[in-house]
């Protein structure tokens, strides 16, 4: 798929997610809008999925740590055809499966996650067992950078090292801003390839928005005889693509008015039309 195919698929899951936070008055679209073109180039070039058959057993699995940031993962999920892109309308009601986080109800979400640190744990146990049975598919997790303040994922990290899971590929959302503050405020991650590194992983760093620099960073497997599991550190702004939500904490907790989401489906409506 060429660079604006895709960049039209991202900014088509920003509206679509957009919208149904407005909808919801939910929360948590400015991390759910940092990770964006990471799932764009997983779903529509990269995993061997079948939206057909949810539970393929040769699937390739994506498990969502930072669960609260669904809407996006809804949005692509119904774009690749796993359930009516109209039961996004629903997100967040009474009822609905779609819940405001993620839920395995729902066709395509392997994991339901809200707690924070609990994704890669059990995508490294997935990620062990299919090493030990001979499987070929592969494991993915997208962490926030705020998330690795929890415990569970450095004895994850540990973990995956040591047994050399180089079937797991974790991406780490790193767009610098948590619940509370400013990340490197709250508690330093840096320097985060030093860290990893030093857990026995292969670490590549690179531009979370650029669609060349996600691929090329997603599609190298790398020396395979190497025996480490992969961790990508995606630099993200929180709320890309919607000028007044990028960079502001204020979007981890609101939810766009009337105005505000006219304003967004018009930024990002140009920028479909330009791409």
């Amino acid at each position: 798929m060429k660079d604006d195919a895709v960049a039209l698929q991202a900014r088509t899951i920003r509206s679509l997610a957009v919208e149904m936070v407005h909808r919801a008055n939910a929360s948590h679209i400015g991390g759910s809008l940092s990770m964006v073109e990471v799932l764009a180039v997983l779903y529509f070039e990269l995993m061997r999925v079948d939206p057909a058959k949810p539970d393929w057993a040769d699937r390739d699995r994506l498990l969502l740590s930072k669960g609260h940031c669904c809407s996006t993962l809804y949005a692509c999920l119904a774009l690749k055809g796993f359930f009516p892109k109209e039961e996004l309308l629903d997100y967040g009601k009474d009822g609905t499966r779609l819940l405001a986080h993620a839920s395995h109800y729902v066709p395509g979400v392997e994991l339901s996650t809200g707690s924070l640190g609990h994704a890669l744990p059990v995508a490294a146990g997935i990620a062990l067992s299919a090493k030990r049975k001979g499987e070929s598919w592969q494991v993915y997790v997208i962490l926030s950078d705020g998330e690795l303040d929890e415990g569970s994922n450095w004895e994850a990290i540990l973990f995956s090292g040591h047994h050399k899971l180089d079937n797991l590929t974790v991406i780490v959302d790193n767009n610098k801003i948590q619940s509370l503050g400013a990340t490197s405020e709250i508690l330093n991650l840096e320097p985060m390839e030093d860290k990893f590194e030093a857990f026995h992983w292969d670490v590549q760093r690179f531009d979370g928005h650029d669609i060349g620099q996600v691929r090329h960073a997603l599609s190298m497997r790398g020396d395979e005889s190497c025996g480490k599991p992969r961790m990508l550190i995606a630099d993200t702004i929180k709320g890309k693509g919607v000028d007044f939500m990028e960079h502001q904490l204020s979007w981890h907790y609101r939810s766009p008015g009337e105005e505000e989401l006219q304003a967004a489906l018009q930024q990002l409506k140009e920028g479909i039309n330009n791409a």
